[in-house]
């Protein structure tokens, strides 16, 4: 399938005191290629808070052009923690309105432990999960983006959580903590006038 390819790698710092983020600073590498109407995007690596304000970025940008319609190759990735998982929701979400589709997000090949984060998170259904093999064969590399800033990786983490909390009241008690710990850091962030100069 012939389309633009692109890479984009996410990095930046890992906020205190996260799950999963704070364990392991290596994110996911993200591989895009467009095959129209649909747009595949590999995931190899762990899809953490590392790399959250990256794929927010492209799925912005990606939707921006008119693309509605999303295949994540989920062969080579490892596993997913609930800031990745409460981004993802928030665009299935965000996908079915606009496109008036059931779904318009598709995950190939999820190994067991991200089918049980889709589970636990009570997200499940927000996507149609596929198996079988990887349908593009290869993957062209693009320089990466610029690195995110501690205010954008917080920011994006605190919306990821409070998704994950609007769709289920099951996560209420697992991140309320989370995310108040979250806004407050946010808060205090924002509010030093340098702020948007000082990276991660």
């Amino acid at each position: 399938m012939a389309g633009i390819v692109l890479t984009w790698s996410g990095c930046g710092p890992i906020l205190r005191g996260v799950f999963d983020e704070r364990m392991n600073t290596v994110p996911a590498r993200l591989l895009v290629a467009i095959a129209d109407p649909v747009v595949f995007i590999k995931i190899s690596g762990r899809a953490n808070f590392a790399v959250s304000v990256d794929f927010k970025t492209l799925m912005q940008e990606l939707s921006a052009r008119g693309y509605r319609e999303f295949t994540l190759d989920l062969t080579e990735c490892l596993i997913m923690d609930s800031t990745f998982l409460g981004l993802l929701a928030g665009f299935s979400l965000k996908l079915r309105q606009s496109a008036g589709k059931s779904s318009a997000i598709r995950l190939l090949n999820p190994n067991e432990r991200v089918a049980d984060g889709l589970e636990t998170m009570g997200i499940t259904s927000l996507f149609e999960t596929l198996s079988g093999a990887t349908p593009l064969a290869a993957y062209a590399e693009a320089a990466p983006g610029p690195p995110a800033s501690r205010v954008e990786l917080t920011r994006t983490s605190l919306e990821a959580h409070r998704t994950l909390m609007a769709i289920s009241a099951a996560n209420i008690p697992k991140f309320k903590d989370v995310a108040r710990f979250l806004a407050e850091d946010l808060h205090k962030m924002e509010a030093k006038p340098d702020h948007k100069s000082n990276p991660a």
